[in-house]
């Protein structure tokens, strides 16, 4: 699956107010994989929760906080979790974000 990495920036509006935007880190391959996804009724509404191991090659770089698009849904990278011994690849713990 083609996924694309992004990280969050901050910086100032034209009037000195702070603006929150997403930047482009990086666009690659992946193997997307749900793991678990569950239903909860919070404050009268129904919300879910979708978690998924979003496995890459290995680079670094990669933060918790940053967050992933694949497959028209939004990830953000909870724990990044690298093979150390062969640097072969990169495991990305996500949430699906609403």
């Amino acid at each position: 699956t083609r996924i694309a990495i992004t990280k969050r920036v901050t910086g100032q509006g034209t009037i000195g107010q702070p603006i929150t935007t997403w930047e482009d880190v990086a666009e690659l391959w992946a193997d997307v994989r749900h793991k678990s996804g569950a239903e909860s009724i919070r404050a009268d509404a129904v919300t879910s929760s979708v978690h998924a191991s979003i496995r890459i090659r290995y680079r670094t770089g990669l933060t918790p906080g940053m967050r992933v698009a694949a497959g028209g849904m939004t990830y953000e990278v909870k724990a990044v979790m690298p093979d150390v011994a062969r640097r072969k690849f990169v495991d990305l713990v996500c949430e699906a974000v609403a």
